[in-house]
């Protein structure tokens, strides 16, 4: 089966030492990915069940899960933490995300070509018998789960309008705290 929150092996290990710490603490992992460059990171995406993760559960996340680390040890080099949220155009890793977010723009990309490409991008029609439906230019298609290289959401207005308006009911943010934005409908001549 495809793992879109853990694709490599030393990922897999990871995950398994950090995913019960994250459990534990109420959240879920949504993604982790150990990076080489100049510095060595190890990302960690996570979530609250129902979404709106802040700073503050972040926080807490990173403390907990570098106690486990420095414990374990899993990582030979010197390494930064970095925890967050999974972001508006967030990654699409596990099947329920795909029912979740049904409606909205995607891309997908596939590790094989699928009739002749890779990548798809549409709209999301949800899960049926395990595939995920995807409306593309040519119509509705579906896509193992497995066939999945990376998923994600592509970053829209609608989207974006969705996101402030469930942080805002939420309680996560305060309307009085944003400056009036003004846009090309809101101006007047």
């Amino acid at each position: 089966m495809s793992d879109l929150i853990a694709s490599s092996a030393i990922d897999r290990r990871l995950a398994s030492i950090v995913t019960p710490v994250i459990e534990g603490l109420g959240y879920e992992l949504v993604r982790i990915r150990l990076m080489s460059g100049k510095r060595i990171i190890l990302q960690i995406m996570a979530d609250k069940p129902e979404g709106g993760i802040v700073v503050d559960d972040c926080a807490k996340i990173s403390t907990a899960v570098s106690a486990v680390l420095d414990v374990e040890d899993p990582i030979e080099d010197e390494y930064a933490l970095e925890v967050s949220s999974p972001g508006i155009d967030r990654p699409l890793t596990r099947l329920k995300d795909f029912e979740t977010f049904n409606g909205y723009q995607v891309k997908l990309m596939t590790h094989d070509l699928i009739e002749g490409r890779k990548r798809f991008s549409g709209e999301l029609r949800g899960v049926e018998d395990g595939e995920i439906l995807i409306e593309i230019a040519e119509g509705t298609i579906g896509l193992q789960f497995d066939w999945l290289a990376e998923a994600k959401l592509v970053l829209t207005d609608e989207l974006i309008a969705e996101s402030l308006k469930a942080r805002k009911d939420a309680g996560v943010i305060k309307e009085e705290d944003f400056d009036e934005v003004v846009t090309s409908e809101t101006k007047e001549d």
